[in-house]
């Protein structure tokens, strides 16, 4: 994947992202998505793990098996139509590949669920060139502002498909935009509310800062950010 214009330290919190390239649209189906949230399972591992081997012939499903040692920490995700963005954690590098031994653990996770999405996209859509817009995104989160902010804006993100302009002209119908949420699986939203489901497992909750005690502080501070009728995002 490069080399990143910031360093990856282990141990510290990222907001990563990345949108396809001339944001053409990357998750065209319900398949595509359910793909990149597999992959999001299962590349997190320090494991070679072969989708078709290990998956589809041995006929199970993708969250069910046994990756073994994580490469990085999820906190929150979400996927839109042309891009995506994560919330992780570096861990220390241990046992990462040795082909990608020049990586620390967020840019070979990186690299790895890229890869694997960028291969599936390739052959399913016969689609050639590059898919993702370059070098994948990372900022750094340093303060509690900035993850408790961070929550929000991923969790939030989906909110413009059925509202583009809810960030400066305020949200139209409150009721409508939380129960869009409640039903919006392709992130993380769900696992804070409580939604009991397989994706879950992709989470590491415990290693980030408890900021939202139950599924009501959490839903406390989603509803002050929609609350705002500024450019605030």
């Amino acid at each position: 994947m490069g080399y990143r214009n910031i360093n990856l330290v282990e141990e510290e919190f990222y907001h990563v992202y990345n949108r396809g390239s001339n944001k053409q649209i990357i998750f065209l189906d319900d398949y595509d998505r359910e793909r990149f949230v597999k992959m999001l399972y299962l590349c997190n591992s320090t494991k070679s793990v072969n989708y078709r081997e290990n998956i589809i012939r041995a006929k199970i499903d993708a969250l069910d098996f046994d990756r073994g040692e994580q490469i990085v920490s999820i906190g929150a995700w979400v996927l839109m139509p042309n891009h995506f963005h994560l919330y992780l954690k570096a861990l220390p590098k241990q046992g990462f590949s040795k082909n990608l031994n020049q990586l620390n653990s967020i840019s070979e996770f990186m690299h790895k669920l890229l890869t694997s999405y960028s291969k599936y996209f390739n052959k399913k859509y016969k689609h050639s060139g590059v898919l993702f817009e370059g070098k994948f995104k990372a900022v750094h989160v340093n303060t509690d502002v900035q993850a408790k902010y961070l929550f929000s804006y991923i969790h939030l993100n989906p909110v413009k498909l059925i509202q583009k302009d809810w960030k400066i002209n305020g949200i139209k119908d409150k009721n409508k935009t939380i129960s869009f949420l409640n039903s919006y699986k392709w992130g993380s939203y769900q696992d804070y509310v409580g939604i009991n489901r397989k994706e879950k497992i992709i989470l590491d909750k415990e290693k980030f800062p408890d900021y939202f005690k139950d599924k009501n502080s959490f839903l406390d501070e989603i509803f002050d950010w929609l609350s705002f009728k500024e450019s605030i995002f």
